[in-house]
């Protein structure tokens, strides 16, 4: 079915495009009777007359489009939520979100530069070359990070220190031989290496041996294999940082399926607090990240850049650990 156009209102209201387009617009200044708007106005709604988004944007200089950025990530619980939440914050500034995965080999650069976004999001660092030519094509760049980073619009989630609190919270607990549960998937690299590193941080300043490292597929099989070779040896594991609480809970499974109990053989800490997590048995610690507040930021940037306001007050805790039974 083709597109109604405005030109196709004009027939139906029996007025030109010009007179359309002053009442479709509001056009302040221009003097058009009431009968006149109401005619065009019901004629609009009579055959579903929807604005151009693209005429819309070149009228206003910019358009009500915001794109966010997912990298080649699997998406789950968290993304799930950093995404409703965003998308529901910016929708009550008039604001609408187009989500892009950042998997296959289409340049991001054809798709801004063909949608033309006011903003752009993105939930990992641009290529600084990448985030120069939006930002002179004058888009809005505002994104993360998964260390602290300079630019005053990023939000910093320092993964390694999540890691490192998780070693901490394990050591304080009496456990002297730790190990980590990485995921199976390397696409989560970014993420698992650097809360990896902060394992180890963690350890080597508390004076413990490094942690035993094993990836873990999110299946019994795989998390029992890594318990086995993890209570192997003269010094068994005790305790289990896992990447997060997905494979955390592959843990549990792992270490349930030797026999052994929870948390008095092998405690288990994950990452993210997600429901779940609450209903494990038995129920899971976790580090909680602020996900609500990192969206909340992200939203509120945008909206405070496109005003021309200062930027929001960054949240002071964006993570801790949520202590369960699990430890």
């Amino acid at each position: 079915m083709p597109r109604v156009t405005s030109a196709d209102v004009a027939r139906e209201s029996g007025v030109s495009r010009t007179t359309v387009s002053y009442v479709l617009n509001a056009k302040a200044g221009v003097v058009i009777t009431e009968a006149t708007r109401r005619r065009v106005l019901e004629a609009a709604e009579r055959l579903g007359y929807t604005p151009s988004a693209a005429a819309r944007a070149l009228r206003s200089g910019r358009s009500d489009l915001v794109l966010c950025v997912l990298p080649d990530w699997t998406v789950g619980p968290v993304i799930d939520t950093l995404i409703d939440h965003l998308t529901t914050s910016l929708a009550e500034h008039g604001l609408s979100v187009l989500v892009h995965s950042g998997r296959g080999s289409r340049p991001l650069a054809e798709l801004w530069r063909a949608v033309t976004p006011c903003a752009v999001l993105g939930l990992s660092p641009f290529a600084e070359a990448e985030a120069r030519a939006m930002r002179q094509a004058g888009i809005l760049v505002v994104g993360t990070a998964l260390d602290e980073d300079p630019h005053p619009e990023t939000f910093a989630v320092p993964q390694g220190a999540i890691g490192r609190l998780q070693a901490e919270f394990l050591a304080a607990r009496g456990h002297r031989v730790l190990a980590y549960a990485a995921p199976g998937d390397d696409r989560l690299a970014a993420f698992a290496d650097r809360r990896l590193a902060g394992v180890r941080l963690g350890c080597d300043a508390l004076g413990m041996p490094a942690p035993l490292v094993e990836p873990v597929e999110l299946s019994v099989g795989s998390a029992s294999a890594a318990v086995a070779r993890w209570r192997a040896g003269d010094q068994p594991v005790t305790a289990v940082a896992a990447y997060n609480d997905e494979v955390a809970l592959a843990v549990l499974a792992g270490v349930r399926a030797h026999g052994l109990r929870v948390p008095q053989d092998v405690a288990v800490i994950g990452v993210d607090d997600i429901p779940a997590a609450r209903l494990a048995a038995p129920a899971l610690t976790t580090v909680w990240q602020a996900i609500d507040a990192q969206a909340q930021y992200l939203a509120d940037s945008v909206v405070a850049a496109l005003a021309g306001g200062d930027l929001p007050v960054r949240p002071d805790d964006v993570f801790h650990v949520v202590e369960r039974d699990s430890t």
